[in-house]
């Protein structure tokens, strides 16, 4: 077929809706643009745009092409996660995911291995979105709990995350710290905003305390422990962060079904090449002493 650019074009006035954004998009012209879905229409021999003052929308046909043009565009786009990481040693380039819980456990980690290989462009993205490695949209992704199972990832183990049960030297100069497991219906907790939280902290926590307890809920993981730093309550903090910071007090001791295994993902197609490779050295050498 000899007319991509016009497919193409067809594909961002869908996406957009208007000839001026597929225009923007494609850095053309917006007389290209129309010439295109003209062409395109007369060669198809139908409709594929609907045309009213504010756009474009795509008729039953135009809805078909853009389905073929998106999985195209996505095989394109996976083409080229492929391709950035094939052949350029350990330089350009290093997109590293996690939950932004482990943030602060893996800062030092990515900033020792840029230190060793100062060619590399650290591009470090937390959230709580499930970055598509097959799409190429990071390197290496660091994953919590259950281990994953995605097709065509390679998956090692890293290291537990284990947390601590604390409270502030603020809530302990108001409440008092609880006497037992029992007493800890009596206290204010500092809890995930979800209440489908998949951390084993979280399961537990809500399993032994009414939610009435739980006072203080966050969204994110960094503003729950900086909740229990000014003494909203009692909360799980990473034994990395109770290390780091000062005036935490252990409430009971730690279990280990607290903790949350990390696991560290690569697709087939990145995970030999020579920065991946290079990087999951570090961080299993990281690992096995995280807290100096």
């Amino acid at each position: 077929m000899d007319n991509w650019d016009e497919i193409r074009t067809a594909f961002q006035v869908a996406r957009k809706g208007t000839v001026s954004g597929a225009a923007d998009a494609l850095g053309v012209h917006h007389a290209t643009v129309i010439r295109h879905i003209d062409a395109l229409e007369d060669r198809l021999g139908v409709k594929l745009f609907q045309r009213h003052a504010r756009g474009y929308t795509p008729t039953e046909a135009g809805l078909d092409l853009l389905q073929v043009a998106q999985t195209t565009d996505d095989q394109f786009t996976q083409l080229a996660g492929r391709i950035k990481g094939q052949g350029e040693g350990v330089s350009g380039d290093l997109v590293v995911t996690s939950l932004s819980a482990q943030s602060r456990l893996l800062m030092p980690a990515l900033v020792r291995f840029q230190d060793v290989h100062p060619d590399i462009r650290v591009r470090y993205l937390t959230g709580d979105r499930l970055f598509r490695l097959e799409y190429g949209e990071a390197h290496v992704a660091i994953r919590a709990g259950v281990k994953p199972d995605q097709p065509d990832n390679v998956v090692q183990p890293f290291l537990s995350m284990g947390v601590q049960l604390v409270a502030s030297s603020a809530y302990i100069a108001k409440h008092g710290l609880p006497k037992d497991e029992a007493d800890l219906v009596n206290h204010r907790f500092v809890a995930s905003a979800d209440a489908d939280s998949r951390a084993p902290f979280e399961q537990w926590l809500r399993t032994v305390v009414p939610a009435r307890c739980l006072t203080f809920q966050t969204t994110d993981y960094r503003n729950t422990t900086q909740a229990v730093i000014a003494g909203a309550g009692i909360g799980f903090v990473s034994d990395y962060n109770v290390q780091a910071l000062a005036g935490l007090q252990a409430v009971m001791p730690s279990r280990d079904d607290w903790s949350a295994p990390l696991w560290l993902v690569t697709h087939v197609d990145l995970h030999r090449t020579a920065k991946v490779q290079a990087f999951l050295a570090h961080l299993k050498l990281f690992a096995k002493d995280p807290y100096s």
